[in-house]
């Protein structure tokens, strides 16, 4: 592997000029291409296979007026001054009613005074909006004239706010993602001490991120890509793509400062650093891939989409950073040595390893506990999908769902959707007329509709509506009450619960059981990698082992945060509440990805120490002495462009910036800057040995580029000749 990325590297350098060409092109056709697409549609978190999709179904086939699965609105009334019955109130509430409907996607539009949708105290009422597409089908246009309706509507005396589906909700803006890159750009100027050699990793990332992005763009419309895809996309693209061409630059100064000529450098650096690049993006794959076993398609199409802009990562780390190096010539040089007063002394990375090295007891146990202390609060975990409860307050959606709130109670912002199938010949209406029974006096219920018939008279379908909130545990727990078989036989039917708010529990439920066996098998695949990279089983073992504490150190802070409320106005969070559903499975693909960066970076230069003859604590304090200092700071990287995702008013984006700031910072420095070097002490050679039946099985990678060192193939390939290095004035080679 060494080998052959050697030689493309040392091909990009040579041939930079039309190596850089074919990238520009990729990107100008790409981006010809995305103008010409359509935009993204919404995120959609349908769920096929569940109980409240089949009951969308059955909505679908027996009442096809309803647009059950169509794009919804909730436009909310509430008079500041008297009550929505006021003549002067109630003409207006009429007046936008009527503008409602004028829209060619509206399906139909409910009069508050003819449905009973006005509150007890006469200050609240609702008319809901029901279009004849999906949210991701609904026009822009449709959506702009039902803003535009609500906001001529308001007035002094009348407040108007809208929620729902059908309304456009802000993205994440390009803010978060400069802000991301403002810190990473001090970060490397500090860590190269160069402007031109901390640019090539920003460019080159930018140029990654901006040509998936493109992709998905072109593939949002045939692919039913959502908007969060590419958000969660740019997150991971920039993140790897950043750190991933800082470990191929500082590899390359390295190499020059050791002597090398410019070719055989940028060769070596793609051979040696190259190959853990390949490596550490083939683990981020396989777990970001690995969503798709989930059978969710929302996590499937941000899995898929963030996976392949690592792959874009990987391909630009080892063939267009080696280009730009040879465009850059001189102006990028060898790595200087830092300049100390009085006697020299190691850098803080070397004294840091021999200290753990002393003591690797006290330090692993000082580190599982501090990182079981913050992953405590993940065993109250709660899950679900986020709302209009979760937006900022200063969202209309926030709004309407508040008003709906306090004018007719939390239940109304998300009622549930009973559909009842009569079988054998039975009446639909007699069994709705059963579960209604059944339900009446329930404490967790406020109010069940009157039963809807179908044509055919096989299916009833009623609306029940929680006393509590959406997103409470006991409304989850009603859901699973309705389903329970003994309402089923009581009502003498096939008894199916959906709308929203049970698509929620569904998913969250789906996720929950999943989360096991996704593990599984994203830790086993990369298990069986890991021992081909390091011809080691405890390595790996020990990687595995950190990875799960940084996963539930990452989860204990976001239930703290997002679900507790601690610290929640530092974070932005307005309604502590249950976490994002895809969040502990997408955290476990995403961190486990990472992880293993880090683990594949440092270590590797460990091993690269240990195969060329140190011993095993010496190889452990040489591979932070050369890799300490690059590793914190990507890492430090990562966890700014992670942590700049605050800054999103979507919940969904909000939370998982976070949690993956918080679980890369106790990875890199917990984890793998202490942990990490605490185990190998203590295993010693052990650490570094395979079982002689598997040594035969285990194919030779040479990850850490022994053949390089011992052939030096790539000089003979080039002539017999070994290059001279003018600006290092020696031969390479020598």
């Amino acid at each position: 592997m060494a080998t052959f990325l050697c030689r493309l590297g040392r091909f990009s350098f040579r041939r930079r000029r039309p190596v850089a060409l074919l990238w520009v092109v990729l990107l100008v056709g790409a981006g010809v291409l995305a103008g010409r697409a359509p935009a993204a549609p919404p995120n959609d978190f349908s769920m096929p296979g569940t109980e409240a999709q089949q009951a969308y179904d059955l909505l679908e086939q027996d009442f096809p007026e309803l647009k059950a699965d169509g794009a919804t609105a909730r436009v909310v009334f509430r008079a500041e001054d008297g009550k929505v019955t006021d003549p002067q109130t109630r003409r207006a509430i009429g007046e936008t009613v009527r503008a409602l409907g004028d829209d060619p996607q509206v399906a139909r539009v409910t009069d508050p005074f003819t449905t009973h949708s006005v509150s007890k105290d006469g200050s609240t009422a609702y008319a809901q909006v029901s279009y004849e597409v999906s949210a991701s089908k609904l026009e822009d246009g449709s959506r702009t004239a039902l803003r535009d309706t609500v906001e001529r509507a308001a007035s002094p005396e009348l407040s108007v706010e809208a929620g729902g589906n059908a309304v456009e909700a802000k993205g994440a803006g390009h803010s978060s993602e400069a802000a991301g890159l403002a810190v990473a750009a001090v970060v490397l100027v500090l860590t190269f001490g160069s402007l031109l050699a901390a640019g090539l990793p920003l460019l080159t990332a930018v140029l990654g991120v901006g040509f998936g992005a493109l992709v998905i763009r072109v593939l949002a419309e045939p692919l039913g890509l959502g908007s969060t895809t590419t958000s969660l996309a740019v997150m991971i693209g920039l993140a790897v793509g950043i750190d991933y061409a800082l470990f191929v630059v500082s590899r390359y100064r390295a190499e020059l400062a050791r002597g090398r000529g410019r070719e055989e450098a940028a060769g070596h650096a793609v051979g040696t650093a190259g190959s853990a690049v390949v490596f550490a993006g083939l683990t981020v794959v396989i777990a970001l891939a690995g969503l798709s076993v989930v059978g969710i398609p929302l996590l499937t199409q941000m899995g898929l989409a963030a996976a392949g802009t690592v792959v874009i990562a990987v391909l630009i780390a080892i063939t267009l950073i080696p280009a730009l190096l040879g465009l850059c010539g001189r102006r990028i040089g060898p790595v200087r040595p830092r300049r100390r007063k009085g006697r020299q002394r190691p850098g803080t990375g070397v004294r840091w390893a021999r200290f753990v090295t002393r003591r690797p007891v006290t330090v692993l146990l000082g580190g599982v506990v501090l990182l079981g202390v913050v992953a405590l609060p993940a065993a109250s975990l709660q899950m679900g999908l986020p709302g209009d409860d979760s937006k900022p307050v200063s969202t209309t959606q926030r709004r309407a769902y508040d008003m709906i709130a306090e004018g007719f109670g939390p239940g109304y912002n998300g009622p549930l959707t009973v559909v009842v199938q009569a079988e054998d010949g039975g009446s639909a209406g007699q069994a709705a007329k059963n579960v209604t029974k059944r339900l009446d006096g329930r404490g967790d219920v406020t109010a069940v509709g009157k039963p809807r018939l179908s044509a055919s008279g096989d299916t009833a379908v009623l609306s029940v509506v929680p006393a509590a909130s959406p997103s409470s545990t006991q409304t989850a727990d009603l859901v699973h009450a309705l389903r329970e078989p003994a309402l089923v036989r009581d009502a003498g039917a096939r008894v199916l619960v959906t709308g929203t708010t049970a698509m929620n529990v569904d998913v969250s439920q789906k996720l929950s059981d999943a989360l096991i066996p996704y593990l599984a098998l994203v830790v086993g695949l990369a298990f069986v990698l890991l021992i081909a990279v390091f011809r080691s089983l405890l390595v790996p073992l020990k990687a595995a082992l950190g990875f799960l504490l940084s996963v539930l150190a990452g989860l204990g802070a976001v239930v703290a945060v997002f679900q507790w409320g601690w610290m929640g106005s530092v974070f932005g969070v307005t309604e502590p509440g249950p976490v994002v559903s895809i969040m502990p499975i997408f955290m476990v693909g995403v961190v486990f990805g990472l992880a293993m960066d880090y683990e594949v970076f440092l270590v590797t230069r460990m091993r690269e120490a240990y195969v060329h003859g140190q011993s095993p604590k010496d190889s452990v304090v040489s591979g932070f002495e050369h890799s300490a200092r690059v590793v914190t700071a990507a890492a430090v990287i990562m966890v700014s462009v992670f942590a700049a995702f605050l800054g999103s008013e979507e919940q969904i984006l909000k939370t998982i910036g976070f949690g993956l700031a918080a679980a890369v910072f106790f990875d890199a420095f917990v984890v793998r800057m202490t942990l990490v070097p605490a185990v190998l002490a203590l295993l010693g050679r052990r650490a570094w040995s395979l079982p002689r039946w598997l040594d035969r099985l285990v194919p030779e990678l040479d990850v850490e580029g022994e053949r390089l060192e011992s052939s030096r193939q790539g000089v003979a390939e080039a002539g017999g000749a070994a290059p001279v290095d003018v600006a290092a004035g020696r031969v390479s080679g020598t």
